[in-house]
């Protein structure tokens, strides 16, 4: 058999593996796709995203492109509550925030918008992949924290919610 051929039935290294998976972490990457011969292992980790071709960093309704959403995380962060108990709304991902689907559209929501579970807040790119942001929970949008344009960080504060 031919070292080619060994290295093609041989499993992946587990060490390599384990340093895939931190730079994944460190970088922010959410999905990387490996194949050697027949093999094929992809690793993804975080939310489910929807890849959208890009123009000017937002949706294009216009050519039929397939909307998902993204769930994400709802924590009053590891302190306590403010006093005025609202939540956060925070970023599942690093990236670039956008507050509407296309720079000439409105905002997706303002301050004082209600909202529902299934509301989508906002777009977070990261490397291309547009993740629809939706908001988990009732409530009133009482700030925006990002603005459009703005690099978020992983669990980053976006909206703060007043629940109900």
């Amino acid at each position: 058999m031919a070292d080619a051929d060994k290295s093609q039935d041989a499993p992946f290294d587990f060490e390599k593996l384990v340093q895939l998976v931190k730079l994944m972490e460190t970088h922010g990457l959410t999905e990387v796709s490996l194949r050697r011969g027949d093999q094929k292992w992809t690793l993804r980790r975080g939310y489910e995203a929807t890849e959208l071709p890009p123009h000017g960093g937002h949706l294009d309704r216009a050519a039929g492109n397939a909307e998902r959403s993204v769930p994400v995380a709802i924590e009053p962060g590891s302190s306590a509550p403010p006093a005025d108990g609202t939540i956060t709304i925070n970023s599942p991902t690093v990236g670039t925030f956008y507050a509407s689907p296309t720079p000439e559209d409105n905002p997706f929501v303002t301050v004082g918008a209600r909202i529902a579970p299934e509301t989508v807040v906002c777009i977070v790119e990261a490397m291309k992949v547009f993740n629809q942001i939706q908001a988990e929970v009732n409530g009133t949008i009482v700030e925006v924290l990002a603005k459009n344009g703005d690099a978020v960080e992983f669990g980053q504060p976006l909206f703060r919610v007043r629940p109900g």
